[in-house]
Parts: C-alpha cells; structure tokens; sequence
C-alpha cells in the first residue's frame, strides 16, 4: 500500500534527513588515505547516537539476507556498487568510495547517499563517472513533480544513464520511505515516460542511480551475503536523495 504522508510528516522526515545529511558531509570530510571504512562507521555511529536518532541499516534483514546487515553506513569501495559492509582495509589514495546512510528520528527515516574519490589525485574518469550519476539523480529529482509519473522520472534517470557509456546495475533502484527505509513504490532506474504511478503531493521516495564505469548491468554478490560488486571488477558510482513530491514541486529532504 503507498501511503501520503502529511505537511507535518513530511518535516519529520527531513527533520531525520537533517541529520543523514550532516552525518554523510562528516564522514566524507574523515575519508582519506589510511582511513578505514570501519573507523569510518564508528564515527558515524558516534554522530548518530549524539544525534538522538537511531541507526536503521544496523541489524536490517530483508527475507532475501541470510544475515542482518553489521554496520551503520554501507561504504563501497572501487568496484563494490552498493552495501559494502565497512571493513578493516584502509582506503587509498584514488579509491572512488560510495557511502550511503540512512537513520530513524521518532519513527520517521530518511536515507541518502554519495560518491567521492579519496585523497588528492583523482582519476578525472572517476570524477566524470560521479558527475554522471549526480545528473542522473537530478534529472529523477526534477522530474518528481504532481501529475507527472513514476515512469516520468526513471526516464529522466534511464535518459542521463544510458546517454553515456556507463551500465546501470540492473534490478536496483529507488523506493518509497517514511516509517519505513522501503515502502512501495518502487522507483526503477529506467522506465516509459508516462507509465505508472500518477505522482501526488505528500508521496516520498528515495531516488537512487548507479552507474557502471564498465558499461554492463550485471554484478555479484560477495560471500558476506551484502556486498554487490561490478561482473567486471570495473568502478562505480551511487548517489542517493530522499524527495517529497509537494504542490510546488519536489523537496530534498536530505539535501546536503
């Protein structure tokens, strides 16, 4: 069932997209060269508690895991895409690191994420893989206006995406949110403009693109149960808002 939340959750759910928002700013300023995404996800967790909000990755078990998730942030490195599981290796100069984070404040949840390269030499195909991806999560966020769409805004994203050499992991995308990190609707990555859920204010998703530096979809999954990675070993990027579709367009409840 998709539920419309009020003005009033609306703010509740930024109130918690507040904190996802700074708590990601942190801890992207703390990456660097040997750093370790674990130290990484105690700082986090730190800012959490300090936050009064409630971590809502850690001990997450979707039917399809056979283990709940570990950690607080999810922290892909290089060829892992998403949910990575922040681990005792220090990251390096160059490495592209996606972090992503969600948090529960007084029941309602916010998610977010972003791509970043670590240390001070970037591959500029890093920086262009990560631009891509940031203009296909506008593009969905644009497009998240009443009267238009889902399919208005997967096409939006499916437009940047496959407008560049880059793959789009396949079977992955957005999701609706408020007491819950997912709730219908899915939002896909690609889809018909036109089709599907008319958008009405007081609906609110999280929009999410990944891009593949390789050009294929497909990935697999590490033996850690969580961990997705890139069939090629090739890089890749996320970025991840959560939006309010409002009379007056779409609001960014975790913007940065």
């Amino acid at each position: 069932m998709i539920e419309l939340k009020t003005h009033t959750e609306i703010d509740a759910i930024a109130a918690a997209g507040k904190i996802v928002a700074s708590i990601l700013l942190a801890v992207r300023d703390h990456a660097a060269p040997g750093i370790t995404p674990r130290e990484l996800d105690e700082l986090a967790a730190d800012l959490i508690s300090d936050a009064g909000a409630k971590p809502t990755f850690l001990g997450y078990q979707p039917r399809r895991s056979a283990v709940p998730y570990p950690a607080v942030i999810c922290a892909s490195v290089n060829d892992a895409v998403v949910h990575a599981i922040p681990g005792p290796t220090p990251l390096e100069n160059g490495d592209l690191l996606s972090i992503d984070l969600a948090v529960h404040l007084d029941g309602w949840c916010a998610d977010s994420a972003l791509s970043m390269v670590v240390g001070d030499d970037p591959d500029p195909a890093d920086l262009v893989l990560i631009e891509a991806t940031d203009r296909a999560l506008a593009a969905g966020i644009a497009a998240a206006t009443p009267g238009n769409t889902l399919g208005d805004v997967s096409a939006a994203i499916g437009k940047i995406g496959r407008g560049t050499p880059y793959g789009m992991m396949a079977h992955h995308g957005g999701h609706g949110i408020g007491r819950e990190m997912h709730e219908a609707p899915q939002v896909p990555n690609e889809g018909r403009p036109g089709a599907g859920l008319r958008l009405r204010p007081g609906l609110v998703i999280a929009i999410e693109p990944m891009l593949i530096a390789g050009g294929r979809d497909d990935y697999i999954c590490d033996p850690d149960g969580w961990t997705l990675r890139t069939a090629d070993g090739s890089r890749a990027a996320h970025a991840e808002h959560t939006v309010a579709i409002t009379p007056y367009g779409p609001r960014v409840l975790t913007a940065r």
